[in-house]
């Protein structure tokens, strides 16, 4: 748009996929992969239809449903050197807490499985057809529909060592810089194919009550600053307004009674070059972290994607209450500087059924009409 004048939206990223997707993507979870012909066709086609489906809805800015990816971190065991085996899922403080809620929260995900391996050697970018797809499949549904925007998503190097534990490397920090350098490649190449990059950071949020739930608080900020730094150096020469940097607590359903605060954590937060911010806001534990921003402000060279759908549950949101939660943040940063997204990804891994696809769409469908609502009594 040569001038804004409404409120644009987009989400996250992961979208629900259909079964076959979900079954080409595991078949080589399991060690059966189908040929490259036919995984390229399914997704080829599941891109293709996805992108006119977001475009349809009303949403401004769309992605590829990270329909290649069995998870948004274990993905990348495809594209980097280095990682072999499996390792268990750390839970979270919240849920070590509740084991109630844990079994909650297990019984409504699928039963589908995935491996999460770790980094048993030398870590670097491999043979780039994986990403390569992505990016072909995403810029020909681009060019066909022409959305407004575009965006594909990737891991951070924060992300990726809170999920796949360090066997190789003499220290955190040796293997967080080696996850740096790797990572570049695939950052580069996102931007060079004309997309916005979204990294995904939930390593910053939600890695507090997970991997340094043990930790001390201000043990952890020192990580997040260094995770920053290292995301920093992987993304120089960058353009900041091609990038968006997205932070989660965890979009699962859970008590969430561990998350660390926003306030503490957004001033690191602010240090990254994305200039886009993308953030949980919608779930309970953080509907009220829009007033953090009356007290820290938003730099002028930064845009608030906040999330106004919660992703976790069957509920739609009324369009008036996705206005209401948008306005709060456009009456603080300013209308110009909001764009209205979803909490988390609909679909964190191939098969994920916490929400049923026909209730996303529908969330999709209030977003667009919130957003609309927004805009009316904003400008």
């Amino acid at each position: 748009m040569a001038a804004l004048d409404r409120i644009r939206t987009t989400h996250v990223g992961s979208l629900p996929r259909s079964e076959m997707v979900s079954d080409v993507i595991h078949a080589a979870e399991s060690g059966t992969p189908v040929n490259d012909e036919l995984f390229d066709a399914v997704l080829t086609d599941a891109v293709e239809t996805e992108v006119e489906r977001q475009k349809r809805l009303g949403i401004d800015i769309v992605s590829d449903g990270e329909f290649s990816k069995v998870t948004y971190a274990s993905y990348v065991q495809y594209r980097l050197t280095g990682f072999s085996g499996n390792s268990p899922l750390v839970t979270p403080a919240d849920l070590d807490e509740f084991p109630g809620s844990a079994e909650v929260a297990r019984a409504r995900r699928t039963s589908t499985s995935f491996r999460r391996p770790e980094c048993t050697g030398a870590v670097a970018a491999m043979n780039g057809a994986h990403l390569e797809g992505d990016i072909r499949r995403m810029t020909a549904a681009v060019d066909k529909y022409r959305p407004g925007g575009a965006f594909l998503t990737s891991a951070s190097p924060g992300l990726i060592a809170i999920f796949h534990p360090n066997k190789f490397y003499p220290s955190y920090d040796a293997y967080l810089t080696a996850l740096g350098d790797a990572m570049k490649t695939e950052y580069q190449a996102i931007i060079a194919a004309g997309l916005e990059l979204q990294i995904d950071c939930p390593d910053l949020a939600m890695g507090r009550h997970t991997i340094f739930k043990n930790a001390s608080e201000a043990a952890f900020l020192r990580h997040a600053e260094d995770q920053v730094s290292v995301l920093n150096a992987a993304l120089a020469g960058l353009p900041p307004e091609k990038m968006r940097i997205y932070i989660s607590w965890g979009n699962y359903e859970g008590p969430h009674t561990h998350d660390i605060a926003l306030k503490k954590i957004l001033p690191i937060i602010l240090k990254a070059k994305p200039a886009q911010i993308v953030l949980e806001s919608a779930t309970p534990g953080h509907q009220h972290d829009w007033r953090v921003f009356e007290d820290i402000a938003l730099p002028e060279d930064k845009i608030l994607v906040p999330g106004v759908i919660d992703v976790t549950n069957n509920y739609v949101e009324h369009p008036e209450v996705v206005a209401d939660r948008i306005e709060r943040f456009a009456n603080i940063v300013g209308r110009d500087r909001v764009i209205a997204s979803t909490d988390s990804g609909f679909a964190a891994f191939a098969g994920d059924k916490m929400v049923d696809p026909k209730v996303a769409f529908r969330k999709l469908e209030s977003l667009v009409e919130g957003a609309r609502i927004a805009t009316k009594r904003l400008w």
